[in-house]
């Protein structure tokens, strides 16, 4: 329990400042404990950032190291088409290859213009008030149109939804009456889209119709021809999807060919972000004589272990170099690469270069396993690092705890001590009165 002291009462001394100052000194270890939990949060800090660096370039460079044909960066595969109104694209299921498109026709959808013009409210429907769609090989659909008007009639054909959509165009007036005929279309393109549209008894309604039918798209591939019932054909070669536009006509070159490009902006990237390892590295552990200059982790030997695997991941293990598909070391320690000797490379043995790169022995996959290593979450090496650094700061931090009940109990005992001595000295100097009194009385009875 702490005890108030009396602050100089008796003694004259101020013993606030007295206790304040012997508890500075008394403080003096716990402060050491502050500044090094400080100093190892730092580093912690640190630690946590880079380890966190690590494990994403292992997780980049893994997924560069794929040499799969199906799924990645090395699967890409780039289409063209020489004609605007012919696209075309590749899956990874598509292989490098050249063809010519010849457009036969493009997909049409089936159309009903009916001839009669009338004013929405009158009545279209002949002798009901229901329309009958008919498909060839389906069952006929009744749509009920409530009164049987031209508007009633466009509307519920599309609020019936049944593959066709129709709309009112205006074409005139009539006595002051706005006159519109009824177009008709189905929602989809194709041979199979055609219907026909009747009153309820199966007579012509609004005096019949002009037929636009639905047909096809064609083209043709070296004298083969292919179908689709829509503009786009799936597949047409496999992983090959060729979309016509409405006003395709003509021939089309098509190219599919590995994407160059998607794979030197790869490469590019993961030698950025291995820079950019080395440079947070060589920053963290940088060391100088001025304390203050110094990196937070002046001198840690295991993150200069892992700069140094990560350079050297540029040399494959059978000596060789990957300085002809532009990735080199500079007199710096930082790797860099050219662009335009990457490009020629590919362009020359796409195979021996992607072999370079991808694979279980590839320049991504050495970059894959320094990362992996060091950043493993059970074993990794800066993982260990962090785990340590974690331990130490418990310990400080129950030190420090330590050292606040320790004080805490020092503080009230210099207190107890200073309010005795303040009640000592009072009792003494009550006494020195009592007996300078007693003195005087009988120093005037003598008199």
């Amino acid at each position: 329990m702490a005890t108030a002291s009396i602050g100089g009462l008796a003694s004259g001394l101020n013993t606030a400042d007295i206790i304040s100052q012997l508890m500075s000194l008394e403080a003096v270890p716990q402060s050491k404990l502050k500044t090094q939990l400080a100093t190892e949060q730092s580093r912690l800090s640190s630690y946590q950032q880079l380890n966190a660096r690590l494990a994403t370039l292992g997780s980049t460079s893994g997924s560069l190291a794929t040499s799969s044909t199906t799924t990645g960066t090395w699967a890409a595969l780039k289409a063209t088409s020489s004609n605007t109104a012919v696209t075309v694209t590749a899956t990874n299921a598509a292989s490098p290859s050249a063809f010519t498109v010849n457009v036969g026709q493009t997909a049409l959808s089936h159309q009903l213009a009916f001839t009669d013009a009338h004013a929405k409210t009158d009545v279209v429907t002949g002798a009901g008030t229901d329309v009958v769609l008919k498909r060839a090989g389906q069952a006929d659909v009744t749509i009920s149109t409530t009164g049987g008007t031209l508007e009633q009639v466009a509307s519920a054909i599309n609020a019936a939804d049944k593959g066709v959509r129709a709309t009112l165009v205006k074409v005139g007036t009539s006595g002051g009456t706005d006159q519109f005929r009824l177009l008709v279309e189905s929602t989809t393109t194709g041979n199979s889209s055609a219907f026909d549209l009747t009153a309820a008894d199966g007579s012509p309604l609004m005096g019949g119709t002009t037929v636009r039918a639905g047909r096809d798209a064609s083209i043709t591939i070296g004298g083969i021809t292919a179908t689709s019932a829509t503009n786009t054909f799936t597949d047409v070669t496999p992983g090959v999807t060729i979309t016509l536009g409405s006003a395709a006509t003509g021939s089309a070159d098509i190219a599919v060919t590995r994407d160059a490009a998607t794979r030197s902006a790869a490469v590019k990237s993961l030698v950025s972000d291995i820079n950019g390892m080395l440079d947070a590295i060589g920053t963290a552990t940088a060391h100088n004589a001025d304390a203050a200059k110094a990196g937070v982790l002046s001198g840690d030997s295991t993150l200069r272990g892992v700069a140094s695997r990560l350079t050297t991941a540029v040399y494959p293990e059978d000596g060789t170099s990957l300085a002809p598909y532009g990735i080199q070391l500079d007199r710096y320690g930082k790797l860099t690469f050219d662009e335009a000797k990457f490009a020629a490379a590919y362009a020359a043995d796409p195979d021996a270069v992607t072999a370079a790169i991808t694979g279980p022995d590839g320049f991504a996959a050495r970059v894959q396993a320094v990362a992996t290593s060091a950043s493993d979450k059970t074993s990794g090496t800066v993982t260990g690092a962090v785990n340590g650094r974690t331990a130490a700061i418990t310990r400080l931090n129950k030190s420090i705890a330590d050292w606040d009940d320790r004080l805490a109990l020092r503080r009230t005992t210099l207190e107890r001590q200073f309010t005795a001595l303040e009640t000592a000295m009072s009792q003494m100097q009550s006494q020195s009165s009592w007996l300078s009194s007693q003195l005087s009385s009988l120093t005037k009875s003598s008199e």
